[in-house]
């Protein structure tokens, strides 16, 4: 199983087994601009869910802190997101990336979700210090080449999807709500005319009340071709 440890702002550190990997898609709170997002990947081949908003599970060892994702081809991505993390102390936020393989989304969104991970940030805040103004948490991200300063991609808000209290409900009636489970959050519209199959990702979420950010960051580097 994977191991997990976050710093927490008083400066001790929690660390998490987990058991469960959950990743929610199709979790943005106007569920009428989501059906119109549907509409969009159906002209490009992307089976669209059975119910929204969706949550499919994920290979627990795909819950990683890396600085670096090994990928097959040329057509994966980040999703700049948040996560829950459960534990037997309360519910710990942070940071996510969920690094995503297009090429096999158009075959599958859950497939897709289980061929890349989830990277989570090396920070955490308590969920109940920052429950009363989510809203006003920004949640952006960054791609990067080699020779060229980053490019903003995605940048919005908490605000603009399903809260931390929703999928809890959702792990709960569920018998998911229990130390190890971790809910990455689905993410936030990618800014057009951004090439999003980038070298690097960079994804932070900061919150103007405490002044405090979370940021997530990784290269992105093409396994070798197979033989045969």
């Amino acid at each position: 199983m994977t191991k997990l440890s976050f710093e927490l702002p008083d400066g001790t550190t929690k660390t998490v087994v987990v058991t469960d990997l959950l990743n929610a898609g199709y979790a943005g709170r106007e569920q009428e601009e989501v059906q119109a997002h549907i509409a969009e990947l159906a002209e490009l081949g992307v089976p669209g869910p059975s119910a929204t908003p969706a949550m499919y599970p994920v290979s627990s060892y795909l819950a990683q802190q890396a600085g670096e994702v090994v990928v097959q081809h040329g057509r994966t991505s980040g999703e700049a997101e948040w996560a829950l993390v459960v534990t037997d102390e309360g519910v710990l936020l942070t940071a996510a990336c969920d690094h995503t393989d297009r090429d096999l989304e158009v075959h599958g969104v859950a497939w897709s979700k289980n061929a890349g991970p989830d990277v989570l940030g090396r920070k955490a805040w308590r969920l109940d210090d920052v429950r009363e103004h989510l809203d006003r948490i920004t949640l952006r991200a960054w791609v990067g080449a080699e020779g060229e300063a980053d490019t903003l991609i995605q940048d919005s808000s908490l605000g603009a999807l399903l809260t931390p209290d929703y999928w809890l409900d959702v792990l709960g009636e569920r018998g998911l709500n229990k130390p190890g489970t971790v809910l990455i959050s689905g993410t936030v519209a990618m800014i057009a005319g951004v090439d999003q199959f980038a070298q690097s990702w960079r994804v932070e979420m900061s919150d103007p009340v405490t002044g405090q950010s979370i940021e997530v960051a990784y290269a992105v580097r093409q396994m070798a071709e197979p033989i045969g």
